[in-house]
């Protein structure tokens, strides 16, 4: 891709090519505890209701003895979405942040990444006592047709530059799919 494309050129390119048109490939959903025990679990378990799928437990790679880390104890949990789920899922935490996503939210990869400060905040999640507030990091990734080429075992092989989602072509994706408003700051919204 040489230089910034117009929204309207990126359509044409989709258009003309069914390969260029890009998809989402999954949504990860992140909280890091930073220790392991009753904390992690509980974040564990409201991840669990949020998504209705059962969250993998995540190791520290190395010891950071300031903070009490040691290495290979569990200190993050995380969720992978994909297909419908992935969908639905990222049409609900949208709305928390009014359908906005900041401008240097987008990578040159197809990669977009925000957070969300309380789980409440979520539509339709109610507050549990016994389970407590946490913050989630949620990943998306969009990908074009054949991009499965560069994470499979077997005759795994390299992908073009041009052949990776631009951060202009994600950030019309979003807006295109899901109606989100891209912004440089995110200014509160008093309604």
């Amino acid at each position: 891709m040489k230089g910034q494309l117009t929204e309207q050129e990126i359509q044409e390119e989709w258009d003309s090519n069914p390969f260029k048109q890009p998809y989402l490939e999954k949504v990860v959903i992140h909280s890091s505890i930073g220790q392991s025990g009753p904390e992690l679990q509980k974040a564990a378990k409201i991840i669990e209701l949020l998504t209705q799928k059962k969250p993998v437990l995540l190791k520290a790679k190395k010891s950071v003895k300031e903070w009490g880390i040691r290495k290979g104890q569990n200190i993050a949990v995380k969720v992978t979405l994909r297909g419908e789920d992935a969908t639905k899922f990222l049409k609900r935490v949208l709305i928390v942040n009014d359908n906005r996503i900041l401008k240097r939210a987008f990578d040159n990869k197809g990669c977009v990444a925000f957070g969300i400060n309380e789980h409440i905040t979520i539509p339709g999640v109610k507050y549990l006592h016994e389970l407590g507030i946490i913050g989630l990091d949620i990943m998306i990734r969009i990908v074009r047709p054949g991009f499965r080429v560069k994470n499979r075992r077997y005759r795994r092989s390299k992908i073009a530059k041009n052949h990776y989602v631009s951060k202009e072509e994600a950030m019309y994706f979003m807006k295109k799919q899901y109606k989100v408003e891209v912004v440089d700051r995110m200014e509160e919204r008093y309604y």
